[in-house]
């Protein structure tokens, strides 16, 4: 018996559901226990940025700390958070967003939870366009709802979508498509024209749309990556999913906002008041700060991990061993490597042996057994060394 399945049984012993209990943890989470026992690790395992969070944003946290801004706050959030936000995706979108559309949430997953909790009934269908980041998919199986998976194709150096494929997936038990983009793992952005057909499709036949845009401003070669939020009506069954995270540096922060239907706010309120009541106080004057003052910081951003990922790219790529796509945007390397065919042990092994922290490809679906994940959002020099260890590692496989 499996360590595993021991802790499943025990789990079950003790009364836990089913669905929860029988969940497997999180492939990257083992890999990361792997390497903290091993010194010298450089870890690309978790999607974050290797800088810390800009001195403004903490300084309008820290004021509003010091000034006492430590008490509860409305479900939704602060009203000055929810206008910056109303103002900042009406500038960038170059539409106008109604402030009843907005609600704060502590995080992005939180954001994910709270609307699989609203929407998902045990049993319904939801189609993830995949691979998709495992929290996600999770996400739906905690509330009892079927993961139906549909994979993106992947030829050449090259992510696509079949448009026309995922809207004949789409059928009468389908409750929610789920779309991440740009992806976490691969890159891969929806284009515009795509946005447009599955919105229509989905708004005739009353399926929601359920969009993870958390990366929307790490895109390369544009301001930020095509969104629902430009197409979607005030009534449309489209929730956008955005978070200050990745943009900002900001993953410990725990803030995140949707952008949703009219009239959904009362419901988003009433599921935050008895999940976590509010997002935290004093973090959200640093995220309006981000929002005023961070343009400067995330085009900065932008250009260094478009560097790191033509590096990443040309060095892997010219492997014959590898086959990888260049993202178009993100700060994610995913790559499959001839002979693999158990990600999550080879991930393990990558640690002990070449002290380089990757994120299995089995993490984010069957659909990618043999490929490996690297956040490449790090410094030149520590990536360089890393990948010089890693190509050793895959010349020896």
């Amino acid at each position: 018996m499996t360590t595993m399945s021991k802790d499943a049984a025990l789990a079950h012993k003790l009364g836990v559901r089913d669905s929860i209990a029988d969940m497997p943890p999180s492939p990257i989470r083992e890999v990361s226990l792997v390497g903290a026992g091993v010194p010298g690790v450089t870890a690309f395992w978790f999607g974050e940025p290797d800088v810390s969070t800009p001195k403004f944003i903490c300084d309008a946290a820290a004021k509003a700390l010091s000034e006492g801004k430590t008490f509860y706050n409305p479900n939704r959030g602060i009203p000055e958070l929810r206008q910056a936000l109303v103002e900042y995706q009406s500038k960038l979108y170059g539409r106008p967003i109604d402030p009843e559309r907005i609600t704060v949430t502590a995080s992005g997953i939180n954001a994910i939870i709270l609307s699989m909790e609203i929407l998902v009934d045990p049993g319904d269908e939801v189609i993830c366009v995949t691979p998709l980041w495992p929290n996600i998919s999770a996400g739906i199986e905690i509330m009892g709802g079927a993961v139906k998976r549909f994979s993106l194709d992947f030829a050449g150096d090259k992510w696509t979508l079949d448009i026309g494929k995922l809207i004949a997936a789409i059928g009468p038990k389908t409750r929610a498509v789920v779309v991440n983009s740009p992806s976490n793992p691969t890159g891969w952005m929806m284009n515009s024209a795509d946005q447009k057909t599955l919105l229509e499709h989905c708004r005739k036949h009353g399926v929601w749309i359920v969009a993870d845009e958390v990366y929307a401003r790490l895109a390369y070669g544009r301001k930020a990556a095509p969104s629902f939020v430009e197409h979607a009506e005030p009534e449309d069954r489209v929730l956008v999913i955005n978070s200050f995270s990745k943009p900002w540096a900001m993953t410990g922060w725990r803030v995140g906002w949707i952008t949703h239907p009219l009239g959904f706010g009362k419901t988003l309120e009433t599921v935050t008041e008895y999940n976590m009541s509010c997002a935290t106080t004093f973090a959200q004057w640093g995220a309006i700060a981000a929002l005023k003052g961070g343009e400067a910081f995330i085009a900065e951003s932008v250009a260094r991990y478009q560097a790191n990922r033509d590096v990443v790219y040309q060095r892997l790529a010219g492997n014959s061993r590898v086959r990888i796509g260049l993202p178009d945007g993100a700060f994610y390397a995913f790559f499959a490597v001839d002979g693999i065919k158990d990600s999550l042990a080879v991930a393990k092994d990558i640690v002990r042996t070449a002290k380089v922290g990757l994120a299995p490809g089995i993490a984010f679906g069957p659909e990618s057994q043999g490929f490996l994940r690297m956040c490449y959002a790090s410094e030149p020099g520590r990536l360089g060394a890393a990948l010089d260890r890693l190509e050793d590692f895959i010349g020896k496989l």
